[in-house]
């Protein structure tokens, strides 16, 4: 029996959510088969403030939609029941803060046809998240050594950190948290998945600065959170941007304000799960904000926050008195060096 979802102070009529599948077509369609698919898919949509994009290629099916929860499960239930497709496979399906496809009710591609910007961005996204299942029955079977000689043959092949991190190792951890809503596996098996996922995303390279920030970050685990996939991601890429980083796991909000006035960090960065949502811990982590910045007032300039809950958009920055949420660990040297900067001209501008 599944678990039941935590309560969160967000309602579930205010969240978009994304869909990710791809399935092998029965009989393969002409031309003229995919333009009536495309229509009739594009006035059902319109109709419940549904959008997306789908690709056709090699007889295979590839496709995204976004929309509120109910309705894209009503869509999802009868793209299922559809025969002209089989072996349906759900490569991702999570909240989201904003819509990748919000100006098409269906943006739809097929062999040659001319290729939209963002069906490019979208075929180009899908070979690394297609990746996703193989690396959850890897990660599921401790099979460290594949994992490691996936993630490395990914980035041999020219694929950035930043993808990796974005489109194949996060996905990969809210897989996890899935399968253990849906008693797939144990707590247990979901933090041994999220150590071997940290251990292979330090074969993940970034781009390296070429010099030396100004600005020192300490990256800290929500105390008493077992979890530090998030942390040990942004500490490489805060290391290659050349920060310079600290990491602490506190037990306490104290040990947490205690590191924080001996080091007196530009910006703090507080991970919470990866995996799963923690929405009951919405309460206690804006007391470790609060108790953050009472700790080095005069050069604490930002505090971020992070982890699945932030990632699913079911809570914000400001919900728990933060000055950003990340929605993923990449990106956020540049994200955080941008908000340190506005906020230390702030008083110049008074």
């Amino acid at each position: 029996m599944p678990k039941q979802i935590e309560n969160s102070n967000v309602g579930p009529t205010d969240w978009t959510s994304s869909l990710t599948y791809q399935s092998r077509a029965t009989v393969r369609p002409t031309a003229a088969d995919l333009r009536e698919l495309s229509l009739k898919a594009q006035a059902r949509n319109h109709t419940l403030g549904v959008t997306g994009m789908l690709l056709y290629e090699n007889g295979r099916y590839f496709q995204t939609l976004e929309g509120p929860p109910a309705k894209l499960q009503q869509v999802w239930s009868s793209i299922r029941s559809d025969e002209r497709h089989t072996d349906i496979e759900v490569l991702s399906e999570h909240l989201i803060p904003a819509r990748l496809f919000g100006a098409w009710d269906l943006l739809s591609y097929h062999g040659d046809s001319e290729t939209d910007p963002s069906i490019r961005r979208a075929r180009a996204e899908h070979a690394l998240t297609s990746q996703v299942p193989k690396l959850m029955e890897l990660v599921l079977n401790g099979d460290d050594i594949a994992i490691n000689a996936l993630i490395a043959s990914l980035s041999q092949s020219g694929w950035d950190g930043d993808a990796i991190i974005a489109q194949l190792i996060e996905p990969t951890a809210r897989a996890l948290g899935d399968a253990w809503l849906s008693d797939d596996c144990s707590e247990l098996d979901v933090t041994i998945g999220l150590s071997m996922l940290q251990l292979a995303g330090h074969a993940v390279r970034h781009k390296r600065s070429g010099q030396k920030s100004r600005y020192r970050i300490l990256l800290a685990t929500a105390p008493g959170e077992p979890h530090a996939l998030g942390t040990s991601l942004l500490a490489d890429l805060f290391t290659d941007a050349g920060w310079q980083v600290d990491m602490t796991f506190p037990d306490s909000n104290q040990a947490l304000a205690n590191q924080l006035s001996a080091q007196q960090p530009d910006a703090v960065d507080i991970g919470m799960s990866d995996a799963l949502s923690r929405k009951k811990q919405l309460e206690h982590l804006r007391q470790t904000v609060e108790r953050s910045r009472f700790a080095a007032p005069d050069n604490l300039a930002v505090v971020s926050v992070g982890g699945r809950l932030f990632a699913d958009a079911a809570a914000t920055a400001e919900n728990v008195g933060a000055d950003v949420a990340r929605k993923t660990a990449a990106g956020s040297s540049i994200q955080i060096a941008e908000l340190i900067r506005q906020k230390r001209q702030e008083p110049r501008r008074k």
